[in-house]
């Protein structure tokens, strides 16, 4: 029986002498498998639709070991991140997260709509990349199981103070009162982007703004509890960063 679904490619693998593995990101499905029978052939059909950040309509047929992509026609191609290599690379970054923190048969609808914007995004706005990459990790991990307690202090149960502290490795917030050794001090409005990253409508999460400063200890508190939740390395993250 053939299913139909759209689904953007995170992951590939060139199998044998002519087919590739490719992973798709889906709403209905979240993380699928699939073959590309024949995929390094020139002149084969499918290869703009089954590239990787090809955002397609799939049509595929279960196989023995994985699905095989019968049909596909392409919706968006993201062709403009080729142009950059840092873009590019963080792309990549992006996609090996929504790997790690999507499952197979379970609904994705909402981090492929994470990852769709991101995309979009990188290839169209001037937006500063730090906003892009802080917001994907901090909303990938809320979605993976992995979302920090941010609404009050964890000790007293403060909602907020003028200085914040945010505990990487537990994943929860202190106020000035109840600082404990090892949390990072930070700016309440540090605290207020991170809340806003995770709690709000998945579309508006990288329409917000941070001092310079504020901005980058966000991305290195983000970057610091994926870290500390994932607990390995990933090589694509350490790619971007010798870039930048």
């Amino acid at each position: 029986m053939t299913n139909s679904t759209k689904g953007l490619v995170i992951r590939e693998q060139t199998i044998g002498e002519s087919d590739r593995l490719v992973t798709l990101l889906t709403a209905d499905w979240g993380l699928v498998r699939a073959f590309v029978r024949g995929a390094k052939q020139l002149k084969n059909k499918l290869n703009s639709s089954t590239s990787l950040f090809a955002y397609s309509d799939f049509s595929l047929y279960r196989g023995r070991d994985a699905f095989v992509i019968d049909n596909a026609s392409p919706i968006e191609v993201f062709f403009d991140l080729r142009m950059d290599i840092e873009r590019l690379s963080l792309a990549q970054y992006f996609a090996q997260l929504a790997y790690e923190l999507s499952e197979e048969e379970q609904p994705s609808a909402e981090m492929l709509s994470v990852m769709l914007n991101a995309l979009h995004l990188l290839c169209n706005s001037s937006k500063d990349k730090r906003i892009i990459k802080s917001a994907v990790e901090l909303r990938l991990l809320s979605l993976g199981g992995y979302m920090p307690s941010i609404l009050a202090c964890a000790s007293c149960g403060t909602y907020e103070t003028d200085l914040m502290y945010f505990d990487t490795l537990e994943g929860c917030i202190y106020c000035e009162n109840c600082g404990k050794t090892g949390a990072v001090p930070c700016h309440k409005n540090v605290i207020t982007a991170l809340r806003f990253i995770c709690l709000t409508e998945p579309k508006r999460i990288f329409s917000f703004s941070l001092s310079d400063d504020n901005l980058s200890l966000l991305s290195q508190l983000s970057e610091r509890y994926l870290i500390s939740r994932l607990q390995k390395k990933l090589p694509t993250l350490e790619f971007y960063k010798s870039l930048i």
